[in-house]
């Protein structure tokens, strides 16, 4: 079982190897250009009370990072280390856990520097310290100034990551139908989400409960007072957003610069959420529909055929696999994520129709990152945990079968697959969930420029203004581009680029609801 809700590795890359274009130009008044940024004017800023000397004044031993099991070592211009934060925030005098960050120092010199720049790539549950190094030439006008750091949040790679099956189980999973069509497979499908839910808790343990976004959030101030800056500057993309929001709720007066860019709506419950993944899974199929000719109401019903074919009869590959439903649909999605991929989707789906089920298998292994070896990734099992510890819905699998009309209105496509995945995802979880949907509001923070892209096929550009509402007044800035794909930063807009290095650079705010088209 797969939720699309992550910012993948193949797909972030594909979105930002363009770099940042632009320069330092931009809307609004210039908020200061010490070589402290805001944080030279700031008031001196809170952080997370109660926390014990040890961990606050704790000193980093920063060395020569190590390659990871989804990634070679980067270059010496990279240093990693190991912080130390509470598992349970509400006891910080007790055990604590390890947290892996990676950094490379502002290029342009200390006179330069403003801080830190803090990434998080989305997930929940994708690495940081993976994924970091393949910014530094991306985001070259933003490292002049600041230090890049990322890092693993708790429950990620090298950050106590969990594993909740074996390779073999994972793929014995694939063949499960996430769209039952019967009683014995809807039993298969729950049982598959209870084996997990019980896999993942004998992993964890204690951690299990201690994975939240709140606590991410509070290891983010916890980072920052240790890594010496008074002030929070941020970069969160996809699921990277929600965690920004917490932590400007939690920390308004520590807010600096933040960016939330390809943003997830803070006012969706679980199925909301779904729902929206689904318009806007539906929205990009849509546009790459139209662009190859086809018109979008039959092209979907052509594929929504197809997979009922496969469905039915899952089609060989040439690695001697079966491409079942779900690692179809899997493989339609990841294409999705960029325009770039439009090309590969349309030679994907022209061999599932003659049937040969072998590129789309391809597609969707990249997804799920499985290596030639038959080795998965543990993103999905991160995100799971993480998801499933903050999100308090659960929809009974009778609930869901009621709502199903209502997806497959919204996607003759994703709609079935995503309709199920309420129920299924966190179905009979092992832990409770933390909240409806997150707090953000974060009245006295400084402003936090939210960016939309019209063309989000994860997080559905809508999710960008309700963003910027729920901050607050003076706080969400909106900036919105009408363009394609997961994220809008690096994407080949110079008006989104030159708008946000602006914004990191010289604390130049946008006018709310600015556009770049």
């Amino acid at each position: 079982m797969t939720r699309f809700a992550r910012w993948t590795a193949a797909a972030a890359t594909a979105l930002l190897v363009a770099g940042c274009g632009g320069g330092s130009s931009g809307d609004g008044k210039d908020e200061g250009k010490n070589s402290d940024g805001p944080s030279a004017a700031a008031p001196p800023s809170t952080g997370s009370p109660g926390l014990p000397a040890s961990l606050t004044a704790q000193k980093l031993d920063w060395g020569r990072c190590k390659a990871t099991s989804d990634a070679p070592a980067p270059g010496s211009g990279w240093q990693c280390a190991t912080l130390k934060a509470p598992l349970d925030y509400a006891k910080p005098d007790g055990g604590t856990i390890g947290l892996a960050v990676i950094r490379s120092k502002a290029t342009g010199g200390q006179s330069k520097r403003i801080g830190s720049l803090l990434f998080n790539f989305g997930g929940p549950g994708g690495s940081g310290v993976s994924t970091m190094p393949s910014y530094g030439s991306a985001v070259g006008p933003l490292h002049e100034r600041y230090d890049l750091v990322s890092w693993d949040p708790r429950g990620v790679a090298a950050s106590e990551g969990v594993r909740c099956r074996t390779d073999k189980a994972i793929q014995a999973s694939e063949s499960v139908d996430a769209t039952p069509d019967d009683a014995a497979e809807e039993a298969a499908y729950f049982q598959d989400a209870d084996d997990f839910g019980k896999g993942c808790a004998k992993a964890a343990g204690k951690l299990l409960s201690h994975v939240s976004t709140t606590d991410t959030a509070k290891d983010m101030d916890l980072m920052r007072q240790v890594l010496g800056d008074r002030s929070m500057h941020y970069f969160g993309i996809s699921y990277g957003t929600e965690l920004g929001g917490v932590y400007a709720h939690l920390f308004p007066k520590n807010v600096g610069r933040l960016i939330l860019d390809a943003v997830v709506d803070p006012s969706a419950d679980t199925v909301g959420h779904a729902k929206n993944q689904t318009l806007g899974f539906q929205r990009a199929l849509d546009d790459y529909l139209k662009s190859t000719g086809q018109n979008p109401g039959q092209g979907s019903r052509r594929i929504a055929d197809l997979l009922k074919r496969i469905d039915a009869k899952p089609l060989p590959t040439s690695s001697g696999r079966k491409l079942s439903q779900t690692l179809a649909l899997t493989g339609i999605v990841l294409p999705l994520y960029s325009k770039q991929g439009w090309p590969t989707l349309t030679e994907a789906l022209k061999d599932a129709e003659g049937g040969d089920g072998s590129a789309l298998l391809h597609l969707a292994d990249g997804y799920n990152e499985r290596d030639a070896s038959g080795h998965y990734g543990t993103t999905t099992h991160s995100q799971r945990v993480i998801s499933c510890l903050d999100d308090k819905q659960r929809p009974t699998p009778e609930e869901t079968k009621k709502r199903l009309a209502e997806f497959e209105k919204i996607s003759p496509v994703f709609g079935d697959f995503m309709g199920w995945d309420t129920a299924g995802w966190c179905h009979d979880w092992p832990v409770a969930g933390q909240y409806d949907t997150p707090e953000v509001s974060a009245p006295g923070a400084a402003p936090v420029l939210v960016v939309g892209n019209t063309g989000d096929p994860a997080t559905p550009y809508e999710g960008a203004r309700r963003m910027a509402d729920e901050l607050g007044k003076d706080v969400g800035v909106e900036l919105t581009w009408k363009g394609e794909g997961h994220g809008a930063y690096g994407s080949g807009s110079d008006c989104v680029d030159s708008t946000v290095n602006s914004y990191l650079l010289d604390g130049a705010v946008p006018k709310d609801g600015k556009v770049c088209s």
